[in-house]
């Protein structure tokens, strides 16, 4: 399966003109239903200019239907949406790059052709694609592919491609829907750094995912929907914050007066003490751990990541379905 390798053009940032709002995209109640069954149900979201946003969801969840109605590429029984400050998304569809889930390339046409014609799509001159395919894909390794019809590549080395071919126009946003799949975990990184860099230069960058961890190291922002339903939309940080930290202690003895300094949620699991950080702070229980003689062996303190949170916000059965998705 081939690399995913930073683009060199990104050196050169984009001049944007900014949008009003400052926000590269905005949506309020969306609504849509298929043959009676809802599918989104007010979802509200708002993305900052060059950020890196995720939409954490499990597969049904209404992810992908969310952004096709923020692209306009369907339309919402209800709600507004701007995009790139358009009321009307498809006007600016050429400042948009967008990687579906369903990936797809005429099996006939060469790598650079396939590059190309994406990016015609989109308003850029054949000529200019051509040349920047060719730069792509030389560039990153992949010269002797230049020519190469897509039906005569791997399927890592055509999503590849395909993703080039999203970037190859430069545009003010990108969106990717469950762009992870598929992917080794050494090219899923690869993939990271060029949504970084994609960013660096000045992109927003929107993407839709059942892999928290991609989320947390990628994103400043996230939405986590579930049931066509946002449950939350922020930081990451804040919605790490929704939970206190954990604590795990190892004592020498197992009785004392040193225990009834415990929180009332304590839980000893194996011969670890399990506990919310008190909001007092740690120091009034290391007190009475020292003063009493328990006999500190380990102590540490860990921060829940997005992933708790998530199991917070959105239930451990939609944190379980997350689980099976990512692993298929």
């Amino acid at each position: 399966m081939p690399s995913f390798i930073r683009p060199r053009y990104h050196i050169c940032r984009r001049g944007y003109d900014k949008v009003v709002s400052g926000l590269a995209i905005e949506a309020k109640g969306l609504f849509k239903a298929f043959d009676g069954k809802t599918a989104v149900d007010g979802v509200d979201i708002a993305v900052p200019q060059g950020s890196i946003y995720g939409i954490l969801g499990p597969n049904g969840a209404g992810k992908t239907t969310t952004l096709r109605m923020l692209l306009g590429i369907i339309d919402p029984d209800r709600g507004e949406r701007r995009l790139l400050g358009h009321d009307a998304p498809l006007d600016v569809a050429g400042q948009v790059g967008y990687l579906p889930e369903e990936r797809g390339l005429y099996q006939s046409m060469s790598a650079r052709e396939s590059i190309a014609f994406i990016g015609a799509l989109r308003g850029l001159p054949l000529s200019v694609g051509r040349a920047r395919a060719e730069g792509l894909l030389r560039d990153n390794g992949l010269g002797d592919y230049v020519d190469k019809p897509i039906k005569a590549l791997s399927k890592g080395m055509a999503q590849t491609v395909q993703l080039f071919g999203t970037i190859v126009h430069r545009p003010k946003l990108i969106v990717l829907d469950e762009p992870f799949s598929g992917l080794d975990a050494i090219n899923q990184g690869r993939l990271e750094a060029l949504i970084r860099d994609e960013a660096a230069a000045g992109a927003t960058v929107i993407f839709s995912t059942h892999v928290i961890a991609h989320a947390e190291r990628l994103c400043e922002r996230v939405a986590i929907i579930a049931g066509g339903r946002i449950r939350f939309e922020g930081t990451v940080e804040d919605a790490r914050n929704r939970l206190r930290p954990q604590v795990r202690l190892r004592t020498r003895n197992a009785e004392g007066p040193w225990r009834a300094a415990f929180p009332s949620d304590t839980k000893k699991i194996d011969s670890l003490w399990h506990f919310e950080l008190p909001e007092s702070g740690i120091e009034p229980l290391l007190k009475a751990l020292i003063d009493g003689g328990a006999g500190i062996e380990e102590l540490s303190i860990e921060r829940p990541g997005l992933h708790d949170a998530f199991v917070a916000i959105a239930g451990e059965a939609a944190a379980r379905q997350m689980q099976e998705d990512a692993s298929r």
